[in-house]
């Protein structure tokens, strides 16, 4: 058949088919109306995290910085995505259903099925500056007009969506209470250690003196010793900024490599000095060996208490990182009930799917019209 003839065959059926589209337009309507669930979604909008440097390094260090931005730096300088798929975790969703008792709203037969029948109903939003926007499709039973469930399916939506930020929350702070304390741990063992060659070196300095009574050094002598306790505190420091992070890097990782090469170099011009270099005005080597001997002692009591403040310093700010209870998680747009349904879409759904039958009718006039054509000619 021709465009023409399908378009002839279509008006001459014109009534039957209408007839067809308005009656069977004017059934979905009321089934959608009176029989078919009504759905509901409170929508959450979450902030994006802040965004801090992947190693903060020496130079964090040496400023103050606590070492908690090194062992929770994968954390903080965590991108919206993580966050995305934090949320679809099977650890949000049994939250949830947990605090909410969902196994019988789902009609589920335990913790996990409703668990995934709630990740169903999850819908996720990521926007291009990074703003998570969440809500929980909610919906009533089968003939909604006739029960009381829309108040309630309401409300339960924004709880909800209100409650998978709250396990957000609370994911986020386990992991970020968990690498505090590793690095608590891993400072408390170097404080001990700390302690005890601090108190050996003071010892031995209290008994040289005794010994060998009063011994002066040259101004030089002292402005060589505190250049060289400061290069050494600086070694240390590198040391516990590699033994912090190197757990948790790859052998190969840019970090990594950059942390070991300063370390190497720190050692290089601390070896110098010790053996004499034409950059230092008097090296340790050209001092009397009593001199020597003071110098020596004299600059250890002073890296070692100078490691021992600063361990003890980052110590105390590890233990109030791993016991905060704070917020990690910020809520532009808290959940509350929506005032509209977001399906049935009455109007839309019941156009479309009208749309739908007259080409369906249409298209079944058409091909009965071309089959009498076919048996005539034959």
């Amino acid at each position: 058949m021709s465009y023409h003839e399908i378009i002839n065959t279509i008006i001459f059926y014109r009534v039957p088919i209408l007839k067809v589209t308005v009656l069977t337009s004017g059934i979905l309507f009321l089934i959608l109306l009176f029989v078919y669930p009504v759905s509901y979604e409170a929508p959450v909008t979450i902030l994006p995290p802040e965004k801090n440097n992947q190693m903060s390094g020496l130079g964090g260090l040496l400023g103050g910085e606590d070492f908690s931005g090194l062992m929770t730096s994968g954390m903080s300088n965590a991108n919206a995505q993580l966050y995305m798929e934090m949320l679809k975790s099977r650890s949000a969703a049994l939250y949830v259903v947990r605090k909410h008792n969902l196994v019988k709203f789902y009609d589920a037969k335990n913790e996990n099925e409703a668990a995934n029948k709630l990740s169903e109903k999850l819908n996720l939003d990521l926007s291009k500056e990074g703003i998570i926007k969440l809500s929980v499709n909610t919906a009533t039973s089968l003939f909604p007009k006739f029960t009381s469930q829309n108040d309630s399916i309401k409300k339960l939506s924004s709880i909800l969506s209100n409650a998978f930020v709250e396990s957000l929350d609370i994911i986020n702070r386990e992991k970020l209470s968990s690498k505090a304390k590793r690095a608590r741990i891993y400072i408390e063992s170097q404080l001990q250690k700390t302690k005890y060659l601090l108190d050996s070196a003071e010892n031995s300095l209290m008994l040289f003196q005794k010994k060998n009574k009063t011994v002066s050094l040259p101004e030089q002598v002292k402005a060589t010793i505190d250049a060289a306790a400061n290069l050494k505190t600086d070694i240390v420091k590198t040391e516990i900024e590699l033994g912090l992070v190197q757990p948790n890097l790859r052998e190969d990782s840019r970090t990594l490599l950059t942390l070991k090469s300063k370390l190497q170099e720190l050692r290089n011009q601390y070896n110098k000095m010790e053996m004499g270099n034409q950059d230092y005005l008097v090296a340790f080597k050209d001092v009397p060996e009593i001199g020597r001997e003071l110098a020596q002692l004299v600059r250890e009591v002073k890296v070692q208490n100078e490691v021992y403040m600063l361990l003890q310093q980052q110590y105390f700010k590890e233990r109030i990182q791993e016991n905060r209870d704070l917020p990690t998680i910020e809520i532009l747009d808290e959940a509350i009930p929506p005032l509209k349904a977001s399906s049935p879409r009455l109007i839309f759904s019941t156009v479309l799917g009208g749309i739908f039958v007259f080409l369906l009718m249409a298209f079944l006039y058409v091909a009965n019209e071309m089959k009498i054509i076919n048996f005539k000619k034959n």
